[in-house]
């Protein structure tokens, strides 16, 4: 919960390094609220409000935790608009984000502490 928070707390901080636990915890809790959002709007028939506005409160720490993973394995946040491009795009950034980071310092900062 540690790693969730505190990417919310760097809400729009796009420059530094995010460690793989930090953006993989990040994922996690996104995916187990949504689907505790998904399921408490089905039982109670709800038109999908809840996971609207929730979605649209982490757009920009999941965009920005996402650049800084990137910048931890010392490619561009820029690589990000990789995943526009079907299938394929998908895959090359899902590897980038299992990725080991660099180790010591490298373009965009210090290494970030590990867990």
């Amino acid at each position: 919960m540690q790693w969730y928070l505190a990417v919310l707390k760097n809400y729009a901080g796009f420059s530094g390094r995010a460690h793989r636990t930090e953006y993989w915890m990040f994922v996690l809790f996104n995916i187990i609220i949504s689907f505790v959002l998904g399921f408490v709007e089905g039982l109670f028939g709800g038109p999908g409000i809840l996971g609207l506005i929730y979605s649209l409160a982490v757009l920009i720490p999941g965009i920005a935790v996402a650049i800084r993973r990137l910048h931890d394995t010392g490619r561009s946040g820029w690589w990000l608009l990789i995943s526009l491009v079907p299938v394929v795009g998908f895959i090359v950034l899902l590897v980038f984000m299992v990725l080991e980071g660099e180790s010591g310092a490298n373009d965009y900062g210090d290494a970030p502490a590990k867990a």
